[in-house]
């Protein structure tokens, strides 16, 4: 089943300085694949993937 982003938390002005951004990440237990999905506003995007 699909996840339903919500974003009413932001104002209407602000709507296009936000980006939604996915990580895949390995996991040290498993080793299986994850993913860290965040909506964060663009200044922030090369930080988020460093």
């Amino acid at each position: 089943m699909a996840k339903k982003t919500i974003a009413g938390y932001r104002e209407k002005t602000e709507g296009r300085s936000y980006s939604k951004v996915i990580k895949m990440l390995k996991s040290s237990k498993t080793g299986a694949y994850i993913f860290k999905e965040e909506i964060i506003p663009n200044e922030a995007v090369k930080d988020f993937f460093k």
